[in-house]
């Protein structure tokens, strides 16, 4: 029997800018997978990629990523738009943290949606900067071993080892992408810090003096209206010389001497109640005086003048 040749991968070219966005994009999220799509035209047995058009929308997780109807409503909208003459020739995804490779979920998509011989996947990890490209061979679908990077700004293709020649300014855009997209991932801004610290603060004093309040003995002043006989409620001034009762004039404390208090009792303001006086009837004439007059009525007598 003859044996069977193994089948011939496909030729890959892609443009250095468009492999310099699908880096970004994938960094822009280091912890869940990112997509999009590669566009660009077939050259009999290999394929072109000129552009791509990130997926907006699409259903992330942390190990797979899923194209929406919206994300294929916004992919179609930007390409008959800005590219109308070319063609999806496949897809990009990230693995951020997990090298390069196409999981079961991963191939599903590319067997349901990127079908065609020539149609390929790209795969980058943002972590590792590991990058490689998938497409198929005969049945199946395999890593291809020669991928060529173009640079449209003047730099050569890249050799038999399908690493691309460096492009001037790109490394260093790159890192400073990378660097800004690490300072937004740290943590919250420092001031929504200070202002947590301060709630919390304020929170336990306010918690604090509620259970003090509710728990922690405290004086009540009851005052007995001389007149009425009614029981009122009353607190002492801010300068803690008087009692002042709803209803009725202020109530002066006196307080005693250390010297006077009786042993063991601590000095305590004492309320001085006066009770008002008795009213006076001004039109009552005052009864006269029917003792009779006696020659010594008016006279002071000695105490010390001999008795008689």
């Amino acid at each position: 029997m003859r044996k069977r040749e193994p089948a011939q991968q496909p030729r890959v070219t892609i443009e250095g800018e468009v492999l310099r966005q699908i880096r970004q994009h994938a960094r822009s999220n280091s912890r869940s997978e990112v997509c999009g799509v590669l566009i660009g035209e077939e050259n009999g047995s290999g394929l072109k990629i000129t552009a791509r058009i990130a997926g907006l929308n699409a259903a992330q997780a942390g190990t797979y990523v899923t194209f929406t109807q919206d994300t294929w409503e916004h992919i179609y909208k930007i390409k008959d738009k800005e590219y109308p003459g070319e063609r999806i020739v496949g897809w990009y995804h990230s693995h951020p943290g997990f090298g390069v490779f196409l999981s079961d979920h991963d191939t599903f998509i590319h067997k349901n949606f990127f079908s065609a011989p020539l149609q390929v996947a790209w795969v980058y990890d943002p972590h590792s900067d590991e990058e490689g490209c998938f497409g198929w061979c005969g049945e199946g679908l395999e890593r291809l071993e020669e991928i060529r990077v173009k640079d449209e700004k003047g730099g050569e293709e890249a050799g038999e080892t399908g690493k691309p020649e460096p492009v001037g300014g790109i490394d260093q855009e790159e890192i400073a992408n990378a660097r800004e997209n690490s300072a937004s991932e740290v943590g919250p801004p420092r001031w929504l810090g200070w202002v947590l610290t301060v709630a919390s603060h304020l929170l336990l004093a306010t918690i604090a003096f509620f259970l003090a309040w509710l728990f922690f003995p405290r004086d009540i002043i009851l005052v007995i209206d001389p007149l009425t006989g009614i029981v009122r409620q009353g607190h002492f001034s801010r300068d803690g010389n008087t009692i002042e009762v709803p209803g009725l004039p202020p109530i002066e404390v006196r307080r005693s001497s250390p010297a006077s208090a009786p042993a063991g009792m601590s000095q305590q303001a004492q309320p001085a109640l006066t009770a008002p006086a008795p009213p006076t009837n001004s039109g009552q004439a005052n009864a006269p005086n029917t003792g009779k007059n006696s020659p010594d009525q008016n006279v002071q007598k000695d105490p010390n003048a001999p008795r008689k």
